[in-house]
């Protein structure tokens, strides 16, 4: 019995001693909030506040300085917010601000086209749907909120794709497997950026049945303030009725819709000044 009791002793001081890896991550977010409430944190300030020794608070700072999070002024010894946490904050703000605006674009574009409108994001090679208006015919395309798709077999994809120089597209897609979907698929960096040729000159992208048989996509890119395309929106339906005259058709108004939407945001396109 005495063996176990000083078993169960000694796991719990490991415990105390060694705070679960949740434990630091909670304790850091914390300090991080405080920090970030401030125009400046003292060491001693931030181990009042949060009620932790201050060895624990410089630590925690440490940590969260070496990923930018926050950053030490080594004259006053204040604590900041860092340049890292700042990035993060505007991009939630960014794509937040993109998906609401969005909203009465993506309905014009749709009552317009009869199609289910989308937008999107390029986010590590990968497109992230973050907004919808479905189509009213029975038949019509879903993609739901935060699903990924392939960047080289979708239409938001491509024409984000087609606003980096072909050097930038081979060094993201470089070490990269594109994947198979359909016969239709531009799976090799020569057939892609073939397409992305064309996609320059037209204005908008098409996914002609890449990515699922029988499903058409156009889209074209949205830029931010400093001409940065940051994301796209497009609208998706079955090819018996986005057929090749549609095509030609929807495909001007999706672009001046992304055009509107762009300006909407304080964006331009990289030609514009």
């Amino acid at each position: 019995m005495e063996s176990t009791a000083k078993g169960k002793r000694g796991r719990k001081a490991a415990e105390n001693a060694a705070p679960s890896s949740v434990q630091v991550l909670d304790r850091s977010l914390s300090l991080l909030a405080i920090v970030a409430e401030g125009d400046g944190s003292t060491l001693t300030s931030l181990s009042e506040r949060t009620g932790m020794a201050p060895s624990t608070v410089h630590r925690l700072l440490s940590s969260l300085a070496s990923h930018g999070m926050v950053t030490n002024d080594g004259d006053t010894g204040t604590w900041t917010v860092g340049v890292k946490a700042f990035e993060i904050g505007n991009a939630f703000l960014r794509f937040r601000k993109l998906g609401t605006i969005s909203r009465p674009f993506l309905k014009q574009l749709m009552e317009k086209s009869g199609e289910t409108a989308n937008i999107g994001i390029e986010d590590d090679g990968d497109v992230v749907f973050i907004s919808q208006v479905e189509s009213h015919a029975p038949m019509r395309a879903f993609f739901r909120p935060g699903r990924r798709g392939p960047i080289h077999a979708s239409g938001i994809g491509k024409a984000i794709l087609a606003t980096w120089s072909d050097t930038e597209i081979a060094k993201a897609l470089n070490g990269r497997t594109l994947a198979h979907f359909t016969e239709r698929t531009l799976d090799t960096l020569p057939a892609l950026l073939a397409d992305i040729t064309e996609i320059r000159f037209r204005g908008w992208s098409i996914d002609d049945e890449e990515h699922t048989l029988g499903m058409r996509c156009i889209a074209a890119p949205v830029f931010n303030e400093y001409g940065e395309a940051i994301g796209g929106i497009s609208i998706s339906g079955p090819t018996v009725r986005i057929d090749d005259a549609k095509l030609t058709i929807i495909g001007p108004v999706v672009r001046r819709t992304a055009d509107a939407l762009t300006h909407a945001i304080g964006g331009h396109r990289p030609e514009e000044r």
